[in-house]
């Protein structure tokens, strides 16, 4: 058999850069819940996602935004698009942790114009939320079949989405046109995690 279409996705394990990276987070957390104060007071947080500013010029970050991007610009060089054209950018970064009540989430999504999204979790674990990657093939989607009942939670040709449970230090890169959600978290540990969007510039355009 042969394969056409693959989709890559680089999964990594990156622990040395979690007990800085949630020190350097704690403040944009607390901000985000203090701009909530009235709400939680009067409804709880329940639902809630709290996100910090831009984090691109962020010097507590540089460490980790080196990597990444090297690492981002290296897994479009492998897909095969010749990157000598190209110069990667940050168009956006920033952490953001769920609700301690619990219903924190996010819808099936895409970030606009962007060749490379990726996650870093911070806090989580088994009975947090994790994320969900859809196939991004239209054609595929529009014309499903069943799987065999025995093959619904393993990953086939013809999967629909892949569930990925995650840990402290995973750092998760993916092309930026795969859609992706994070399912219900249920309020019982911490759910913290770095989420970036990567552009590439024509070098012929970063001239003017």
């Amino acid at each position: 058999m042969l394969e056409f279409f693959k989709t890559p996705t680089l999964v990594e394990s990156k622990p040395e850069f979690v007990k800085h990276l949630n020190k350097a987070s704690n403040k944009y957390i607390n901000e985000a819940r203090k701009k909530e104060k009235e709400y939680i007071k009067k409804y709880d947080d329940f639902g809630k996602s709290y996100h910090s500013t831009a984090l691109t010029r962020d010097e507590d970050f540089a460490p980790f935004r080196d990597y990444v991007g090297q690492k981002s610009w290296q897994f479009l060089n492998n897909m095969g698009y010749d990157m000598s054209l190209y110069t990667t950018i940050f168009t956006e970064m920033w952490v953001q942790e769920f609700a301690k009540k619990g219903g924190g989430h996010h819808a099936a999504h895409v970030h606009w114009n962007q060749h490379i999204s990726g996650f870093y979790f911070l806090k989580c674990s088994e009975n947090t939320s994790y994320p969900i990657f859809h196939d991004p093939r239209n054609g595929a989607r529009m014309t499903k079949l069943k799987l065999k009942p025995q093959l619904n939670e393993s990953i086939e040709y013809g999967s629909e989405h892949v569930r990925f449970k995650v840990e402290p230090g995973m750092l998760i890169i993916f092309p930026g046109y795969v859609e992706h959600e994070f399912v219900v978290d249920q309020g019982i540990d911490p759910f913290r995690f770095v989420h970036f969007n990567i552009q590439a510039i024509p070098k012929e355009v970063c001239k003017f």
